[in-house]
């Protein structure tokens, strides 16, 4: 009954790639006019932005966040909190934002959606990207974990603890293994130019669960802007692994412009049919949330297996 369920599931998905506070009302009824099942938030809603994150929380429709770096800017690093624009001592912004996203925030857990027989599990929450370990502080704190091996682990567990075999990875960063070029999804753009700056940890984790068998179609995920910083190339937003996964990093930013008298805002589309990725496209809604543009990033029919 399972594999006749899955087999006939459509589903569509939307990846909304880093806000950095350009979230709206129209946003939501955009997602309502693209008739989307799930959203997909990558995180760095805004530094520590609570109110981004509490109009996202209530957002009706079904959906999973994990948080990125910007999401505890005042608190990760001493320099950050020097610069905290809040009393820390009386207020804790990243807790906010975490109670207001509750069971949806999927970092270092996952969340199952029985009615379309699958588990979004979550990467490490606020991580700042590369092969070292940063913002260290706060995931021995928050989630006592302090290395990369016992982060891979976490992830893991979740991905053990999941209730279906079908598992969409979502993560700030992605993982490691993607590329090393400044163009590749999490390739380095900035001085030294390349190299690979992907989550090691959370390519570990998804790499014991292929072998555990668990079915992984998406892995999505933002941080790395697609507009890299020297050159006008912009950034390859798609990867497809040898065992069929899509890697898609959604950072479109800004994710909202205003073009003359019209307002667009972006959101990656990807189409999900018995557990195969078929499509991933980049649109662009307007002012009468219709789509204004959209370009196919991915259709499964133009690949040769």
């Amino acid at each position: 009954m399972t594999s006749q369920k899955t087999q006939l599931i459509t589903l569509k998905i939307a990846v909304v790639g880093d806000v950095h506070d350009q979230w709206e009302v129209e946003d939501g009824i955009a997602l309502k006019h693209l008739g989307v099942d799930l959203v997909l938030f990558v995180g760095d809603f805004g530094n520590e932005s609570v109110e981004v994150v509490r109009a996202i929380a209530a957002l009706d429709i079904p959906k999973a966040a994990v948080m990125g770096n910007h999401d505890a800017w005042y608190t990760a690093t001493e320099w950050g909190r020097k610069k905290a624009p809040y009393d820390r001592s009386k207020e804790d912004w990243v807790q906010e934002q975490l109670d207001l996203l509750g069971a949806s925030h999927v970092g270092y857990g996952k969340l199952d959606f029985p009615v379309w027989n699958l588990t979004v599990v979550g990467g490490r929450p606020f991580t700042w990207g590369g092969p070292e370990w940063k913002f260290a502080e706060i995931c021995k704190e928050r989630y006592g974990v302090t290395s990369l091996e016992e982060s891979a682990d976490r992830i893991f567990k979740a991905v053990k603890s999941a209730a279906y075999e079908t598992i969409i990875f979502l993560g700030h960063n992605g993982p490691s293994g993607l590329g090393d070029r400044p163009e590749d999804p999490c390739g380095k753009d900035w001085h030294p130019i390349g190299g690979d700056f992907g989550d090691p940890d959370f390519g570990e984790a998804i790499s014991l669960a292929l072998t555990a068998g668990k079915t992984i179609p998406l892995v999505t995920f933002g941080h790395m802007h697609h507009t890299l910083r020297h050159t006008k190339v912009l950034r390859k937003s798609i990867f497809r692994s040898p065992e069929g996964t899509i890697y898609l990093n959604a950072a479109t930013v800004p994710r909202i412009v205003e073009n003359d008298s019209e307002k667009l805002r972006n959101f990656s589309i990807v189409t999900l049919e018995a557990g195969v990725v078929s499509q991933v496209s980049l649109v662009w809604v307007g002012n009468d949330f219709q789509v204004a543009s959209e370009e196919i990033l991915y259709e499964r029919s133009r690949i040769v297996s």
